[in-house]
C-alpha cells in the first residue's frame, strides 16, 4: 500500500502515523514545504509555490490564491516524482492551506482523505468568546471567503478526518456525513507521570522549588489566554510566596491578531503588571525532552484557551499526569470533566483563576487525584497504540473503496 501525506510543515500531525505505517510495510511518502526535512523510513520531498501572492489582490481572494499556488507546487513536484514510483493509493492532506486542492487531478486513481481542523463562519465560537461577534459586512465576507480551499477539499475528498467533535461541529451539516472524528493519538508511553520529579534543565535549575505552576503554548496571545494567565499570576504570587512559574513558548502570536507597532503580549503584560520576576521563568521553545521534564515537574499546569482548536499540550499534560486548571470552554470539556480529570474556570475572571490555582496548590491529594484520572483518560481513549491501528483500518477501507466501513 502506498500512502502520501501532504502538509506544509513536517512532521506535523502526520509524521507519527506515517512512521507507524512504514513499520507495517507501507510505502510512505511525505510532501512538505519545510526545508531540510528528512526521515529514516518515510520518503520526504519538498513542494513550494513558484511565486508570492499577487500584490494588491482582492483581500477576500488572497488566501485562496495562496492555496492554489501551493496546490500547483504539489502538482509540479508530482510530475517528477511519478517517474520515481509515486502513484499513491491514498493521499492524506492538511486542508485549508492548499496542498490537497488538486489531489484528484494529479492522481485520479487515488482515494483522498482530507484532514480538517477548522471551518470559518460568522459568529464562530472563538470570535464570540473574544467579544467580536458584531462583525461588519466586510469582515463577514472575508471570513466566508477563507473557506474556499476548504470547500474544494470537502467536495473532492472521499473521507474527512476531524481530530475532535468540537472541530467537526464547526462544519456545515451537509458535509458532516463525510467527516470522521479521529484524534491523532497521544504518545502515552513517552508522556507519562514521574511523581516527585523536580525541574532541572541546562539553562534553568528549579530543583529546590516545591510549588511549580506551568504554562505552555506556541505563542503568547489572547487565543491561549496568555494575558489572563499573567494577570492571574500577579495575584497568585501574593497568595503563594514560594510559588514559581515556568512559561514555555515563543514571544509571538500564533493565532489571532498581533498588537500594533510590533508590541508583543509578553511586553504588554510585563509593563502592565507588578511581578516578582525572580519567580517567573520564560524558557522559549524547548526540545521535547525538556518540555516533558517541565510537565513532569509541574505542581499545577494551567491551560487557558478560547473555543478553538485544542492544543496537543493539554492532552500531553493530561497524559503526563499533571493536575490541570483549564478554561471552561467546549474543546476543553470534551477532554476534561471538571472535578474528575482536573478543574475548570472562567478564564476571563482572573481573580477566580488565581483563587483556584491557590486552592489546588494547597491540596496535594486533590492534585494527585486529578492527575491520575487525567492519565487514565488519555490511556483509555487517546493512546497512539489504539489510534494508529484504527487510522490504518480507515485508510485500508478507503483504499478498497469501502467508504461505508471507513
Amino acid at each position: 500500500m502506498q500512502i502520501l501525506f501532504l502538509h506544509d510543515n513536517f512532521p506535523a500531525q502526520f509524521g507519527f502515523i506515517g512512521t507507524y505505517l512504514a513499520g507495517k510495510g507501507w510505502d510512505v511518502w511525505f510532501g512538505t514545504q519545510r526545508k531540510g526535512a528528512g526521515h529514516d523510513t518515510i520518503k520526504v520531498f519538498n513542494y513550494k509555490p513558484h511565486r508570492a501572492v499577487t500584490k494588491d489582490i482582492h483581500p477576500y481572494a488572497a488566501n485562496f490564491e495562496r492555496a492554489c499556488l501551493t496546490g500547483q507546487g504539489v502538482a509540479r513536484a508530482a510530475i517528477d516524482l511519478a517517474k520515481k514510483g509515486l502513484k499513491p493509493d491514498v493521499v492524506v492532506a492538511h486542508s485549508g492551506w492548499g496542498p490537497g486542492v488538486y489531489v484528484k487531478d494529479i492522481w485520479p486513481q487515488c482515494r483522498y482523505v482530507g484532514y480538517f481542523e477548522w471551518f470559518y463562519r460568522r459568529n464562530a465560537p472563538d470570535t464570540v468568546f473574544m467579544g467580536e461577534k458584531d462583525q461588519n459586512i466586510d469582515q463577514q465576507l472575508r471570513t466566508r471567503s477563507r473557506n474556499a480551499a476548504i470547500m474544494m477539499d470537502l467536495a473532492a475528498c472521499d473521507v474527512g478526518i476531524c481530530p475532535t467533535e468540537f472541530q467537526k461541529d464547526q462544519f456545515p451539516d451537509c458535509f458532516k456525513s463525510k467527516l470522521h472524528v479521529m484524534h491523532d493519538g497521544i504518545d502515552t508511553h513517552t508522556y507519562k507521570p514521574a511523581r516527585g520529579a523536580r525541574l532541572k534543565l541546562s539553562s534553568l535549575d528549579l530543583s529546590s522549588v516545591n510549588e511549580l505552576v506551568t504554562y505552555v503554548a506556541r505563542g503568547m496571545e489572547p487565543y491561549r489566554g496568555f494575558p489572563e494567565f499573567m494577570r492571574s499570576l500577579a495575584t497568585l504570587q501574593k497568595m503563594r510566596p514560594n510559588m514559581h512559574a515556568v512559561i514555555v513558548g515563543e514571544d509571538r502570536v500564533a493565532y489571532g491578531k498581533p498588537l500594533p507597532k510590533g508590541e508583543t503580549y509578553k511586553q504588554k503584560m510585563l509593563a502592565e503588571l507588578s511581578l516578582d520576576m525572580d519567580r517567573v521563568h520564560f524558557t522559549g521553545l524547548l526540545p521535547r525532552t525538556d518540555y516533558l521534564a517541565v510537565l513532569q515537574a509541574s505542581s499545577l499546569h494551567t491551560y487557558l484557551t478560547v473555543p478553538f482548536v485544542l492544543s496537543w499540550s493539554m492532552m500531553e499534560s493530561m497524559s503526563a499526569g499533571c493536575a490541570i486548571l483549564a478554561s471552561d470552554t467546549p474543546p476543553v470539556r470534551e477532554m476534561l470533566v471538571d472535578g474528575v480529570h482536573g478543574a475548570t474556570v472562567d478564564m476571563k475572571d482572573c481573580d477566580a483563576v488565581a483563587e483556584k490555582m491557590a486552592h489546588l496548590l494547597a491540596d496535594e491529594a486533590l492534585r494527585h487525584s486529578y492527575g491520575d484520572a487525567a492519565r487514565r483518560a488519555m490511556e483509555t481513549h487517546y493512546a497512539q497504540r489504539d489510534a494508529f491501528p484504527a487510522k490504518q483500518a480507515l485508510f485500508e477501507a478507503v483504499a478498497r473503496g469501502d467508504i461505508a466501513a471507513a
